[in-house]
């Protein structure tokens, strides 16, 4: 078999030349020139003819099912031409094998199956031995192996034998496999010949078709390999699996992408790196994954037929399934990217969408694979280089808002949904994830409120089952925007509004516990707690593992006097969830209570070790944000405190601890531009539980009157957060035990500067000024500190005393009266400290 005739003139050259370069118009202008300068070559002139017109056919309509019929009475004449070199002549011009192979191509095209296969066998192709040939046989070659695979799958076995079936399916990936070899050997001689170098995209540009835009469409990859020889190439992967073959499916895979790559098969590169991507994620667990065997050292394949591989010491190999799927998901994303339509021309829509499919693909994978080992920044990054082609494209920017959700890029991901709500224009989901940021996040309660409305509108028109949700959610922004109410009217209209929302989604789902525990906690707050222990069984009796119900029960329970019950109840919660800092936080006071403060002091000190345990390995291991859920630098302390530790008994709403938490962040950063105080690394909220652990300890031992121990836990905490006002008012209450007032006024001006409306400072700021003789300034602290929290029996107890030494006797008593009275029950921790979650 060879390339051309035997022949050494100009003319047979550069036929020969032009068949390497599949230039056919050229070819057949040549043949005719042949044809007329010479005799004797009239089979070789029609096999030229019949060679371009099946080339040039297959190039306008190229052999799919869709076209068999046009094929049928299309490549008639073609069929003639090359049907005459099947002849004594063909065989001495030594075209009759090649005849034959491009006549199986040409019946494959006619779906004529198994005349194809006869024409394969006739001309000897498994028979061919491996030796070097030119560009253009090489190709014929590769096609008729594929040619010979994808017939054979489409012609029925006439037996049901086992063996038969799986000598047939053999054959297949044989052919199939020995055809991606040639095809990409042939494709690596193409650029070798032409001068062009792999991973470079040639500009192919004409007069016809000017680009219209900045935004390239992606090269052209088919006008060297074909559809016969792509399909061969993806086909072979894909009938391992299919047989059960996962290994070599993989090995396929990784032996295509690790040859050296040729402008032409970079769509093919990434579309495959894509599938062995999902193939490793769904079908390979890290017991079965085989390692890449490849070699970095060595020579390429001696063979012609094989293609060549990279070689060389630099070359990065993954160790594990993790780096190899990454790597594959992140190439592809890269090549995706860089061919990305961004032209919104109308003539462009169909490349346009191919290309955002492409894309969205790898996104898909890529949120799969870095979710699972919750590398969430990573995935923002790429998400944001989706960004540019995903104009309108609710999937990209709904995953992106998910994705800066997970990340803990609250802010962000707000603005995200924002877009996201503004293009599912009947989805309530985004607006209810939008309610809960602004919630749970940012401490918007006004905004989170109005989204949560839009979200029930949404859910009203268009049900989507969230309705439930929808209720819980515009009546938790009810309920927190009750917290920063100014007036009490305004605190309980609003606190009505919350619950009738409660109770709208209770009716509308029985079954969902979170409307049952909320109605527990506006029942609690108003003191009726025989209402709100049935609410809170309720709760957990929908759902047994709910945490927060089970906390508000033990602070039930000890609202109702019930020490021993509620002591009880924590200790079995604890045994669940014994990481559980809220709870431990309880414990120590509900021990303080029952069994003295040195067992308390013991359980807090053991809270630091549990700190230590939990988190110290996981700040020296240096594991960055990506690794855990950080607190994002706009979410708040109040937050912090109330999701992961409680906030003592201060009764502080939670709207103005998170202005307390800005104006702690403010004063931060001045002190770090003044001093070089600089906050510990990692995720703050570590941090933060640490130093509510150390006041817990602090206050333990005011109690038992140590202050010097107590002074030195305050040197621990100071070094955490030197300007929390939590720590300033621990270190006005020492001075205050020493009766060194004007140190502690300082202390508990500086903590009520910070956040005005913090009722444990402003009532230890009322009594040392009723200390230091400034009776009526104490009475209008205690006044304002009844105003933000009328339940605090305290600040009513503290007014009354201030009182009675004003001579206000009348008013005193009654001051006292209420305070009794709400004493009896106050739980042994403000309910304000139970979270408000959608969880």
């Amino acid at each position: 078999m060879t390339s051309k005739p035997k022949a050494s003139s100009r003319l047979e050259y550069e036929i020969s030349r032009s068949r390497d370069e599949s230039n056919w118009k050229k070819v057949a202008d040549l043949a005719e020139q042949l044809n007329q300068r010479s005799t004797g070559f009239d089979v070789l002139v029609n096999f030229l003819i019949g060679e371009c017109k099946l080339e040039q056919f297959l190039e306008e309509n190229p052999p799919i099912e869709s076209n068999i019929q046009k094929a049928k009475t299309g490549l008639t004449e073609a069929k003639r031409y090359l049907q005459t070199c099947i002849s004594e002549q063909g065989a001495k011009l030594n075209v009759m094998r090649d005849a034959h192979l491009l006549l199986a191509k040409l019946l494959y095209s006619q779906g004529l199956y198994e005349d194809a296969i006869s024409h394969l066998n006739k001309g000897g192709l498994d028979s061919l031995t491996e030796k070097q040939l030119s560009n253009r046989i090489m190709k014929v070659v590769a096609e008729s192996f594929a040619v010979k695979g994808l017939c054979l799958e489409k012609i029925p076995l006439s037996t049901t034998s086992k063996f038969k079936t799986a000598e047939r399916e053999e054959q297949i990936l044989q052919a199939l496999v020995k055809a991606g070899d040639l095809a990409l050997r042939y494709l690596q001689e193409m650029e070798r010949t032409q001068g062009n170098t792999g991973g470079t995209v040639p500009q192919l540009m004409s007069g016809a078709n000017p680009p219209s835009s900045g935004s390239p469409l992606p090269p052209n990859t088919e006008y060297r390999i074909g559809p016969i020889l792509e399909t061969a190439l993806q086909r072979a992967p894909i009938l391992y699996i299919k047989n059960n073959k996962l290994s070599n499916a993989i090995e396929q895979y990784r032996k295509v992408l690790s040859s050296v790559e040729t402008s032409s098969t970079q769509s093919l590169r990434q579309t495959m790196a894509r599938q062995l991507a999902e193939v490793l994620l769904r079908g390979v667990s890290e017991k079965n994954y085989v390692n890449f065997g490849f070699k970095r050292e060595g020579k390429n394949p001696e063979s012609p037929w094989k293609p060549k591989k990279y070689m060389g010491p630099n070359l990065f190999i993954p160790k594990d399934e993790n780096e190899e799927i990454l790597l594959l998901l992140f190439i592809s994303e890269a090549m995706a990217v860089r061919n990305a339509v961004l032209d919104l021309s109308p003539e462009f829509q169909e490349a346009r969408a191919h290309s955002y499919n492409n894309v969205t693909a790898v996104y898909d994978l890529l949120t799969i694979s870095l979710c699972r080992r919750s590398q969430f920044n990573l995935l923002v990054e790429s998400f944001e280089r989706a960004m540019k082609f995903s104009f309108d494209k609710q999937h990209v920017w709904m995953q992106f808002a998910l994705s800066l959700i997970s990340s803990g890029k609250y802010a962000r991901a707000y603005l995200v949904l924002h877009e996201v709500a503004r293009l599912l224009t009947d989805n309530s989901l985004p607006c209810l994830l939008a309610a809960r940021i602004c919630y749970d996040n940012l401490d918007l309660p006004e905004k989170g409120l109005k989204m949560a409305e839009k979200a029930l509108e949404r859910e009203i028109s268009h049900p989507q089952n969230l309705l439930a949700r929808c209720h819980v959610a515009v009546g938790l922004g009810h309920e927190m925007m009750s917290t920063v109410a100014r007036t009490q009217t305004d605190r309980q209209s609003l606190r009505k509004k919350a619950f009738e929302s409660f109770s709208r989604a209770s009716a509308v789902d029985p079954n969902d516990h979170l409307p049952e525990f909320y109605m527990a906690l506006h029942y609690a707050q108003a003191r009726q707690l025989s209402e709100a222990v049935l609410h809170a069984k309720m709760a957990l009796h929908l759902r047994p593992d709910h945490i927060h119900s089970l906390h508000l029960l033990v602070l039930l329970l000890s609202a109702q006097k019930q020490h021993a019950e509620a002591l009880q109840l924590i200790d079995a919660a604890l045994e669940e969830y014994p990481d559980n800092f809220n709870l431990l936080c309880t414990k120590v006071h509900l021990e303080e209570y029952c069994l003295g403060v040195e067992v308390a002091l013991l359980t807090s000190k053991q809270m630091l070790q549990l700190w230590k345990k939990v988190y110290e390995n996981k700040l020296t291991e240096g594991i960055g944000p990506g690794m855990m859920r950080v607190a994002s630098e706009s979410r708040s302390v109040f937050q912090i405190y109330s999701s992961e530790f409680s906030d003592g008994d201060s009764g502080s709403p939670a709207g103005n601890s998170g202005n307390a938490a800005r104006m702690e962040q403010a004063l931060s950063e001045v002190a770090s531009s003044i001093s070089g105080f600089q906050p510990k690394p990692g995720p703050q909220y570590m941090w933060l539980l640490q130093l509510h652990i150390w006041l817990l300890i602090v206050e333990l031992y005011l109690r038992q009157g140590q202050l010097k121990e107590a002074e030195a836990s305050i040197m621990e905490a100071n070094a955490l957060f030197p300007l929390s006002h939590q720590l300033m008012v621990m270190k006005g209450r020492i001075h205050e035990c020493r009766q060194e007032y004007n140190e502690a006024k300082i202390c508990f001006q500086n903590a009520v500067a910070v956040n005005p409306f913090h009722v444990k400072a402003l009532q230890h700021l009322s009594m040392v000024h009723h200390n230091l003789g400034n009776s009526r300034l104490a009475e209008k602290i205690l006044r304002d500190a009844v105003t933000i929290d009328p339940m605090s029996h305290q600040s009513w107890f503290n007014m009354g005393k201030v009182l009675q030494d004003m001579g206000d006797y009348e008013t005193s008593t009654e001051c006292i009266a209420t305070a009794i009275e709400l004493e009896a029950s106050c739980p042994i921790l403000p309910f304000s400290n139970i979270p408000r979650t959608f969880e």
